[in-house]
């Protein structure tokens, strides 16, 4: 690769041909301001627009100031990163995009961390000159199930239109209007819930002010815990217990489920469970599912639907019913551990706590923005009683616990509850890419081969690549697995399936990068990739801690089967644990 030179701020550095100049400054610790940029290199996602001009710097040579973000360098350029001229253009333009922006700082969802709020102190804006000429938008705001979004408050940083187009390739939101009146939103102007989005919730992820943010249920879970007719339960999914800890000024990868379990307590909430108990169960269903397809399969039988697909991930869940409804007997039936959790909360452990089911409360904490639409689904209800109550993301726990006034990193760590709190290891990592899948190999291994696994971790099925390939070998039977995370990926592979190319017996697929710990309920990792990397390591190394890995060793779970269920895939089980998927190609009528 080409190298080239230039002069940063009276310091000389080299760099490949093609670097842009905020990576050549960055590389001499040399901090540019930056809004609408946003780049998590190790996924392949970069935004650099240069719209906002905020990161403009001064080019030897060159009239006008130049965006750094969206400018490559060149051989002998002479960049002046803050001299006056620079700093007077980045102050116009933030009171520009200030002038016509909300007021609503107090209330808003994205106060104290908000990139717009946080880069006008940066800049010192105290006021704004000409904000009486500026045309204030007003837009309506727009709520769906999972997503609030109020284009008043929209900078035109275009991150959403990145994630969502570009990398999702979900095609739900588009820019329009020009000047002051100009924002990103779904496309054609329309509701949320009338476009193709799939609630992943990777816009309000990137979002750097409030334009974009969750459907807060936080006041439901406060009313349902101050009332004395209710018992209210928890489930907490794998990839809370490494982030949650961030909120609280921990490093990121910090475990903090001990911690959690003793807040969630403290919080009133009657029983503290864990979703990787319903991830262990969904293994037995899912997995029963898979070696069913392919015992099919290797008779001979050439109707059986392969590969089969996962189907954890509401998100994805809605992608394909919107985009794929062809292929929606594909997919494993098993619903996601948040639903299956529900379904046994509300019978089987409701009937032990002698509890009517409409006085039981079900709350999960999440990762996931789209856990909120899923819980809400019809299909999930019984005559209109919801499985699972209300979705909380894991921010939204974290604002939950400090308006308590917990000293969180000062509790003691506290076990789950009995019997719906006991897990393997096999059920936390379904918090990652391929953790789903691998957690199911693990189990589909020992009953399709009765041979006992010496070493559970299939280190091949594991990484951030956006699309991985995988070979196991099931005692002389070689086995196909494909995994993307990331829906433009999960695309790719679809599209393979549709024209009859592809080659795999089983894939996985995650909406969010890096699967569940990226999701979209997350403390938010303003674009820092090793933070994702932190994740990913704390949920394997709960894994490897755990006396059991592997979900058909799960105590609990066998004697639920004994006592209730039966066995995998049977008639009750099937009932209470399976789902059915819908075409919703048709849904969006644009005329």
């Amino acid at each position: 690769m080409e190298k080239i030179k230039l002069t940063i701020d009276n310091k000389l550095v080299e760099v490949e041909k093609g670097t842009t100049l905020y990576k050549a400054a960055k590389k001499l610790g040399i901090d540019i301001p930056v809004l609408c940029y946003m780049n998590l290199e190790d996924l392949g996602i970069e935004n650099k627009p240069g719209g906002c001009r905020i990161c403009v710097v001064e080019v030897e040579g060159r009239r006008n100031l130049a965006p750094s973000c969206s400018t490559d360098c060149a051989e002998g350029m002479v960049v002046n990163t803050h001299s006056m001229r620079v700093i007077n253009a980045r102050r116009t333009v933030m009171e520009f995009i200030l002038s016509d922006h909300p007021k609503d700082c107090l209330t808003c969802a994205k106060s104290g961390n908000c990139d717009l709020q946080n880069m006008a102190v940066k800049l010192g804006i105290r006021e704004i000159p000409g904000q009486e000429y500026a045309a204030m938008s007003t837009y309506k705001m727009d709520f769906s199930p999972s997503l609030i979004r109020e284009l008043d408050k929209c900078i035109m940083c275009r991150r959403c239109e990145m994630m969502c187009n570009e990398f999702q390739t979900v095609g739900a939101l588009s820019a329009f209007k020009r000047g002051f009146e100009a924002a990103v939103g779904p496309a054609f102007e329309m509701d949320i819930e009338d476009s193709t989005c799939t609630y992943c919730g990777q816009c309000v992820a990137v979002c750097p002010t409030g334009a974009l943010t969750e459907k807060d249920h936080t006041r439901e879970v406060i009313n349902a815990l101050s009332d004395p007719t209710k018992t209210v339960i928890v489930q907490t999914a794998p990839a809370v217990r490494a982030a949650l800890g961030e909120e609280f000024g921990l490093k990121p990868g910090t475990l903090v489920t001990g911690k959690m379990v003793a807040a969630l307590r403290r919080l009133g909430f009657n029983y503290v469970f864990d979703t990787d108990f319903a991830a262990d169960l969904t293994i037995m269903e899912e997995g029963t599912e898979l070696l069913g397809r392919l015992t099919k399969h290797l008779n001979g039988d050439k109707e059986v639907k392969l590969p089969i697909l996962t189907s954890c991930c509401p998100a994805w869940v809605n992608f394909f019913e919107n985009n794929f409804p062809e292929m929606k007997d594909i997919p494993s039936t098993a619903r996601s551990p948040q639903q299956m959790f529900g379904a046994i909360a509300k019978t089987y452990f409701a009937d032990k706590i002698k509890v009517k089911r409409e006085d039981l409360v079900v709350i999960s904490i999440m990762p996931c923005l789209a856990k909120k639409y899923e819980a809400q689904r019809d299909e999930f209800k019984v005559d209109g009683n919801p499985d699972v109550d209300f979705s909380l993301s894991t921010r939204e726990l974290a604002h939950l616990i400090k308006q308590a006034n917990l000293d969180f990193k000062s509790l003691p760590d506290e076990d789950f509850d009995k019997p719906l709190g006991e897990s393997t290891g096999a059920a936390v990592i379904f918090g990652v890419t391929g953790g789903v899948i691998e957690a199911a190999v693990r189990t589909a291994y020992e009953l399709q081969t009765g041979k006992k696994l010496e070493r559970v971790e299939f280190e091949q099925l594991r990484g951030m690549e956006a699309i991985r390939k995988a070979t196991i070998d099931f005692n002389g039977t070689p086995i196909n697995i494909g995994i993307a995370h990331g829906l433009g990926n999960a695309r790719k592979l679809l599209e393979d399936i549709k024209a009859g190319k592809s080659e795999f017996h089983a894939i996985e697929i995650m909406a969010c990068p890096g699967g569940c710990i990226g999701g979209g309920g997350q403390p938010l990792h303003h674009s820092d990739s090793s933070i994702l990397k932190a994740r990913t390591k704390a949920i394997f190394a709960e894994d490897e801690a755990k006396v059991l890995r592997k979900s058909h060793e799960n105590p609990y779970i066998v004697k639920l089967y004994e006592e209730f269920l039966g066995k995998p895939m049977s008639e009750k089980a099937h009932h209470l644990l399976h789902t059915h998927y819908f075409d919703k190609s048709g849904k969006i009528e644009i005329s």
